[in-house]
């Protein structure tokens, strides 16, 4: 499966944020987007995932596919988040396939034990970070995009965010968003202007 972005073009308000961009997207492949804000970057995943339309070019999938859409496991930029739930009401919400059971395990590997039952409202930034990363990977997918999921993560969370990633990854592909590229060496780097 190949996701094709081809010379796409996309403005708001008349100020052009991506200008005859390509790009394609294959299994197996990391792709790290970076550059500096108001580059693109979030448009270009907004794209990719159909929920906004270019205005020139396409983004289309390639490859066998029956259906005009991929699944796809998705950090955005704000954690979206059900606040008076726990984490793992968070992460099982996501399909009816996800057991509370793997959920409280998965969530362990990024969490301490207290912060998983507790309201989400009451989590600090990186913790809830780290519930939507894992809400993300908690199903199946064709594709993993995440729009800078490492904010407010501490070094040793970060490090831990990423093993984990590269481990839910397995033979999709991954596109992420971020300022920072320590750690991610294994992906090509995508410098956006």
């Amino acid at each position: 499966m190949t996701i094709e972005v081809k010379d796409v073009k996309k403005s708001y308000d008349g100020r052009t944020v991506l200008d005859n961009f390509n790009l394609n997207i294959e299994e197996e492949h990391s792709y790290i987007i970076t550059g500096p804000s108001g580059c693109g970057k979030t448009t270009l995943l907004r794209l990719i995932l159909g929920l906004e339309k270019p205005d020139e070019g396409t983004v289309k999938l390639l490859g066998d596919y029956k259906y005009p859409y991929i699944n796809s496991g998705t950090v955005f930029q704000e954690d979206r988040l059900c606040e008076d739930a726990d984490a793992v009401t968070n992460v099982t919400m996501v399909s009816r396939k996800v057991f509370k059971e793997t959920v409280t395990q998965e969530l362990l590997q990024l969490l301490p034990e207290e912060a998983i039952h507790k309201p989400v409202k009451e989590l600090s930034g990186g913790q809830r970070r780290r519930v939507a990363i894992v809400r993300a990977c908690a199903i199946p997918s064709d594709i993993l995009i995440m729009d800078e999921p490492f904010t407010g993560l501490d070094d040793e969370s970060r490090e831990k965010c990423i093993e984990y990633i590269r481990h839910k990854q397995g033979s999709g592909a991954l596109v992420l968003t971020t300022h920072d590229t320590r750690g991610l060496e294994f992906g090509r780097v995508i410098q956006m202007v």
